[in-house]
């Protein structure tokens, strides 16, 4: 069978499982998780036998803290979109810096009945920005030190005779 001659919705649940590299969850208006791909048990470390726990617990205690996960979820129904960046939590208790997008689904009507999670993991990314940050450092004080011995050796000597 070819994939033009599947159904749908079957094409659509075939396409999202078969995204690896990206986690996507369905949310209800509780915050509670529905349903994710595979690239969201990859990603988190849980799979379709394990209680997923409500969207608010998959964040950081810190984003928690700060009211993130309510205020997302309000922001999305209102705005359509919320997007973040930051540390989120995988089942086994580590972490990862994760882009997220949070979009409200819809009805026919306009009201939202939910919402769409797309995160992706960029700890590598983050963490090469943090080396080259370091590295322009290094760089930046090191092109100083040669200024500065550049300036002292170009600087006239003075010597007492007694």
């Amino acid at each position: 069978m070819r994939i033009e001659e599947i159904e749908d919705s079957r094409r659509l649940e075939l396409l999202i499982n078969g995204v690896v590299d990206y986690a996507i969850y369905t949310i209800d208006l509780e915050g509670n998780i529905v349903s994710w791909n595979s690239g969201a048990e990859r990603l988190k470390g849980y799979r379709k036998r394990d209680h997923w726990p409500p969207f608010p617990d998959l964040l950081h205690d810190e984003d928690q803290d700060q009211g993130l996960p309510q205020r997302a979820l309000s922001i999305a129904a209102t705005e359509g979109r919320f997007e973040s960046e930051g540390w989120r939590i995988r089942k086994d208790g580590t972490r990862f810096w994760a882009l997220a997008v949070l979009d409200a689904i819809r009805n026919d009507d306009g009201e939202v009945i939910g919402f769409a999670k797309v995160t992706r993991d960029m700890t590598e990314r983050m963490h090469a920005q943090q080396r080259l940050h370091e590295t322009q450092e290094q760089l930046a004080a090191s092109q100083r030190w040669k200024q500065w011995a550049s300036l002292a050796a170009a600087s006239p000597t003075t010597s007492t005779i007694c």
